[in-house]
C-alpha cells in the first residue's frame, strides 16, 4: 500500500488477463457440450471486464496509467502445471489455475481492504473481495463437472500443494500476488 500505482497497474493488467482466460475458456467447452458453460464464461469475462474499467479509473484519477508489458510470476508458475493436450486434464487444469488465481486475489483484497488507510482503495477492495470469491467458486464448480469427484480431488490437492512452492518463491512488492 506504500505505492499503490504500480500496485493498481498490476491489478489492472491482472483483471485484463482474467477478462481474456475466460473468453478463452468460453470456447474450450469440454468434450461434451455443458449447459450454460458460455453463459458462465461470458459472465465471467464481463464481470473482470468491469473490474478493468474501474481499475483503470482509479489509476487514472491517482496520475497513473498503464505499462505496456507485464509479468505475473506466480500466474505463470502455475501456468506451467497445465497438462497441455490431455482432455479433460488441460481444461481440469485451466479450471483450477483460475480458481487458485481467484482464491489468492480474494485473500489479498481482503488484507489490502484492511490495511489500507486510503478509505477510497479499502472500499474498492471490499467490494472486489466478494466477486473475487465468487469466479473462484464457479471454477471449482465447473472443475467438478468436467470430471469425477474423486479426479478433482486428487488433482484439486497436487495443485494446491505445487502453488504453495510456486508462492514460497514470490519476491515481495507493490503487486496483488507477491510474496509475504
Amino acid at each position: 500500500m506504500a505505492d499503490p500505482i504500480p500496485l493498481l497497474v498490476d491489478h489492472a493488467f491482472l483483471e485484463k488477463k482474467a477478462a481474456n482466460n475466460a473468453m478463452e475458456l468460453m470456447t474450450r467447452w469440454p468434450g461434451d457440450w455443458l449447459d450454460g458453460w458460455v453463459e458462465t464464461m461470458s459472465s465471467v469475462a464481463r464481470d473482470e471486464t468491469a473490474h478493468l474499467a474501474q481499475v483503470i479509473r482509479m489509476l487514472e484519477r491517482r496520475g497513473g496509467r498503464l505499462d505496456r508489458f507485464h509479468k505475473n510470476p506466480y500466474a505463470n508458475g502455475l501456468r506451467l502445471l497445465v497438462r497441455k493436450g490431455q482432455q479433460p486434464g488441460e481444461l481440469l487444469d485451466r479450471l483450477f489455475v483460475s480458481a487458485l488465481i481467484e482464491a489468492r486475489s480474494c485473500e489479498r483484497f481482503a488484507v489490502l481492504a484492511g490495511t489500507s488507510a486510503d478509505e477510497e482503495l479499502a472500499a474498492f477492495y471490499r467490494a472486489l473481495y466478494a466477486s473475487e470469491l465468487g469466479h473462484y467458486k464457479v471454477f471449482l464448480k465447473l472443475a467438478h463437472q468436467v470430471a469425477s469427484k474423486e479426479v478433482v480431488e486428487s488433482r484439486w490437492q497436487e495443485m494446491l500443494a505445487a502453488e504453495a512452492e510456486i508462492l514460497a518463491h514470490q519476491a515481495p512488492g507493490p503487486r496483488i500476488h507477491s510474496g509475504i
